[in-house]
């Protein structure tokens, strides 16, 4: 691709003038020596220099800049020397006679000079973009605070499930199971001949039987205490649920059994694994799912793949989509990442990859 001739020197003034920001041109000599042949009136605006003072010594242009940013300006210059490739560099200065740190972007587009060989110039636009940045950076941390919040939630929300699944356990199991003791006590009792009464006791006992099934499926919904025998053991179990329940072939593989992650790191993962199967058996259409558990070098990676109908993009942008974000959520709060991909041969595959997190050791 040929690129267009830079404009000529004397056009930079007319065209500074409609342009927003710091209009330059900048050269790199052979020997590696800079120079600023031209500069728009927005120099003293930007950096604190009138246009004579900064051609005059153009090293101070590379002062201004903070030196933690000063090795990326070097670098992005060079590779763009070198390649002829567009300059786009963003970064910190400080003006000292203003006590002012603001970010400025440059853009810029090189082309070899005619009158030294094996010098570059560029002619571009300098711009302040120190309003951008600190909206970004703010951004950027109400996104953590929002992350530590839905982390405190969740940890939270699974200390409140754990509790009340204990206390669903021993107070309502134990009262239960000492009325199904006492009911079998009577029923030992009843005189003969009362068909009616041994029928009456037999359904209170049948009662019993199902209300104690039912606070043993309540509990395991609010915290399965296979969890307690880690996150390969509470996967492989929620697994073997899925397929019995749902009628769907699913398949676990982990090749490391010794995985073990802290109580509320595992319990987040498996709040993902469950929302993640759940989305399947709603909206897939899938006749099997195969999950996988790896350790690859510090990270945990937890794959669900599925040959359903797959997700349109768009589904992945609908407001009520609460699922998919509550999952996105969770992985962010975990420090990890959630993606999803096309399998092959269709269906979906759900990624989730997060830092390893020992157990506190006990």
């Amino acid at each position: 691709m040929t690129q267009s001739p830079p404009p000529h020197a004397d056009a930079m003034p007319s065209f500074a003038a409609n342009t927003p920001g710091l209009v330059y041109q900048f050269a790199l000599d052979a020997d590696g020596s800079v120079a600023f042949p031209y500069l728009s009136d927005g120099c003293a605006a930007l950096l604190g220099l009138h246009a004579g003072e900064l051609q005059e010594m153009p090293e101070r242009f590379l002062q201004l800049i903070l030196p933690q940013d000063r090795k990326g300006y070097l670098d992005s210059m060079n590779a763009s020397a070198s390649a002829l490739s567009v300059w786009n560099w963003e970064g910190r200065i400080f003006i000292d006679a203003w006590n002012d740190e603001k970010w400025v972007n440059l853009r810029a587009t090189p082309h070899v000079s005619a009158a030294a060989p094996g010098s570059v110039q560029w002619d571009g636009i300098m711009s302040n973009i120190t309003a951008s940045k600190l909206e970004q950076e703010e951004t950027a941390r109400s996104r953590a605070r929002l992350a530590e919040l839905t982390a405190h939630i969740e940890q939270v929300k699974e200390e409140e499930r754990t509790r009340i699944a204990r206390e669903i356990h021993d107070d309502l199991g134990g009262n239960l199971t000492a009325i199904k003791m006492a009911l079998a006590m009577l029923v030992n009792r009843l005189p003969p001949g009362q068909p009616d009464l041994a029928d009456k006791a037999a359904y209170v006992d049948s009662l019993v039987d199902r209300t104690i099934d039912a606070i043993h499926r309540i509990t395991l919904d609010l915290r399965p205490s296979i969890l307690d025998f880690g996150i390969v053991a509470a996967l492989e179990w929620q697994v073997a649920e899925f397929d019995k329940q749902m009628g769907i072939r699913c398949s676990f593989s982990c090749d490391d059994k010794d995985i073990e992650l802290a109580s509320d790191h595992a319990a987040a993962l498996f709040r993902i694994f469950q929302e993640a199967l759940t989305n399947i058996a709603k909206h897939a259409k899938a006749s099997a799912v195969n999950v996988t558990l790896q350790r690859r070098r510090h990270e945990i990676v937890l794959a669900i793949a599925d040959d359903g109908v797959g997700i349109a993009p768009a589904d992945r942008l609908k407001p009520q989509s609460f699922g998919l974000r509550g999952m996105h959520e969770r992985a962010r709060a975990l420090g990890g990442t959630m993606a999803l991909s096309q399998a092959r041969g269709g269906g979906t595959i759900v990624t989730i990859k997060t830092k390893e997190r020992q157990p506190l050791a006990k």
